[in-house]
């Protein structure tokens, strides 16, 4: 008996210490198929938010490090471009790119992106900089105006206090980064009844707030960063007491006037001065 359980002990033993290296080891399986499922979809997710790659049809797969890119392009620059996302992603140390590139490849139609992902944080994005400019303005009436963006083609619905107001909102809306076109179908109502719906200028008013110069100079920049025919980069504000100071270099006399344009447009700017604003 005494020998039995001698031989039968090491036996127990070294059946208790499979058990647990295969549990080790398949614990460690686990982790690696969630670090690889993680790099695949922050691939993915990166491919759907490019406007270069989203239209094509990508596949990505992750094994031990190793990014396998399938599917087709038109150009050879994308085909690059997908590998450098790729290799961009942590963990990622080697991309096998199987990735075919064919110049009469079809990009996705409108209908097949319906439900991009990409396509619809650019959406959002762009309704979310119309209605944060018609916010801003102390020309129109953001609060009652409805923004929505569908393919980059922004709709405005709702009321506004005058006919030069709708125009301005239009303006705003199509000098967006991202908008391809406007629909403007606000309704010009002269007076409006129902406090629900005062401007968000009217109740600044009535309530004696004061703007900030830095609250001012803030939007003027987002504006500015919103827009896209004015280059924010090469354009300084500073605020004192509402006057706005402009400083840098401009393209052209248009792009000149429009930063003009938008930086009076923004509540509690008295007056611009553009002096420093000079052609590059």
């Amino acid at each position: 008996m005494k020998n039995f359980i001698g031989k039968a002990l090491p036996f127990a033993l070294l059946l208790s210490a499979i058990a647990v290296t295969g549990s080790a080891l398949a614990k460690d399986s686990v982790s690696q198929d969630i670090l690889e499922a993680r790099q695949e979809t922050q691939i993915w997710t990166t491919y759907a938010l490019s406007p270069y790659l989203r239209s094509n049809d990508i596949q990505v797969s992750v094994d031990n490090g190793t990014a396998t890119l399938t599917g087709g392009v038109a150009e050879d620059i994308d085909k690059d471009l997908a590998k450098q996302i790729a290799l961009g992603v942590e963990g990622i140390k080697s991309v096998d790119n199987k990735i075919t590139v064919n110049a009469e490849q079809k990009p996705k139609s409108d209908a097949q992106l319906d439900q991009s992902y990409g396509q619809y944080i650019d959406d959002a994005s762009i309704t979310a900089a119309v209605k944060s400019k018609l916010l801003w303005s102390k020309n129109s009436d953001g609060l009652a105006t409805n923004v929505i963006t569908k393919f980059g083609k922004v709709t405005l619905t709702g009321h506004s206090d005058s006919a030069t107001a709708k125009e301005l909102a239009g303006r705003l809306a199509k000098n967006t980064r991202g908008v391809k076109s406007v629909n403007n179908q606000l309704i010009v109502k002269e007076q409006r009844t129902t406090p629900m719906l005062e401007s968000g200028k009217a109740i600044a008013a009535k309530s004696g707030t004061t703007v900030s110069d830095s609250w001012i100079t803030t939007k003027v920049k987002s504006t500015y960063i919103y827009s896209s025919n004015v280059d924010s980069s090469d354009i300084s504000v500073t605020t004192k007491e509402g006057l706005v100071t402009l400083t840098g270099k401009v393209s052209s006399g248009a792009e000149r006037e429009l930063a003009i344009e938008l930086a009076q447009n923004i509540r509690g700017v008295k007056r611009v001065q553009t002096e420093e604003l000079t052609f590059k």
